[in-house]
């Protein structure tokens, strides 16, 4: 049975551990951001960090506020530090297109392991899945790649800990904020796409145009956007909510987002908590 849903006011600040749940959180949160090292993520100690700018652009301790309807939540990786932060709970939501990265990733690790050479065919419908999110052949890719089981490989090969998949469909797996930065770092350092592929997924997710080219990278600074990687997923599905994933990869950091809310609120909604969390993480605002 669907709960009502309510305007939540969610405050995300810096916590020593980090926190799961497998259902929707109380209609009125107020939570901490976690702080763990990956991939272990284990609880850091209680001494909480000074709050230190990670790198020139973020900082990740500082406060993320809103007053929204429906659900959402984020998490920064701080990569060079080995550090994640964000929301808690880590509350899955759907990835739609945004699983598309993954599906391409996967799909040419295990060309290169098998010392294939994709076709110009292929490699021209993989960079239109990625900059332009057609889903005409995804579907194919993701058969290919075994199915749900190519979810799990994404699971175990990049130490996820909320993911979870669903047969015959790529759009349906479900992942928390801070799966989905672990997932930009798993692409960043080569385990996705591996050695001889990285660079070329990196390209096509640092070229996303049309309407799939919004949230974090809107609010980048403008000489940082060109090499800032993205893949978001956008969907009004048939439970009456917009499905929102935002995901992007720069140097030495990565970040998640998910929200879902009532389909009456159209897609932008969700496209402005994507911007706003960046926005409120940025070190200069």
């Amino acid at each position: 049975m669907r709960r009502p849903l309510a305007v939540l006011t969610l405050v995300a600040v810096l916590a020593t551990t980090a926190c799961s749940a497998s259902e929707d959180p109380p209609e009125t949160v107020s939570s901490q951001g976690a702080v763990a090292a990956a991939p272990s993520d284990q609880p850091s100690s209680s001494e909480a960090p000074s709050p230190v700018p990670s790198g020139p652009l973020f900082t990740p301790t500082q406060p993320v506020a809103m007053s929204v309807k429906g659900f959402w939540s984020w998490a920064f990786y701080d990569l060079k530090a080995d550090q994640l932060y964000g929301s808690t709970p880590n509350v899955t939501s759907d990835t739609a297109s945004m699983a598309k990265a993954w599906v391409a990733a996967d799909w040419l690790r295990r060309q290169g392991d098998a010392n294939k050479q994709p076709s110009s065919t292929a490699l021209n419908e993989l960079s239109r899945m990625i900059r332009d999110s057609e889903t005409e052949n995804t579907f194919k890719y993701h058969v290919e790649n075994g199915n749900l089981t190519s979810i799990k490989r994404m699971i175990s090969t990049c130490g996820l800990t909320e993911t979870k998949g669903t047969q015959n469909s790529w759009s349906l797996t479900q992942m928390s904020a801070r799966d989905v930065a672990r997932l930009a770092k798993c692409i960043g350092d080569g385990r996705a796409a591996g050695p001889k592929w990285t660079n070329w997924l990196l390209n096509e997710m640092r070229n996303v145009r049309g309407p799939g080219r919004f949230g974090p990278i809107e609010v980048l600074p403008a000489d940082l956007q060109k090499s800032t990687a993205i893949k978001n997923g956008w969907l009004a599905r048939d439970d009456g909510q917009w499905h929102i994933a935002c995901m992007a990869l720069g140097d030495g950091w990565s970040l998640g987002i998910m929200a879902h809310y009532p389909s009456s609120l159209g897609k932008d909604y969700g496209v402005k908590t994507c911007r706003e969390v960046t926005k409120q993480l940025l070190t200069q605002r």
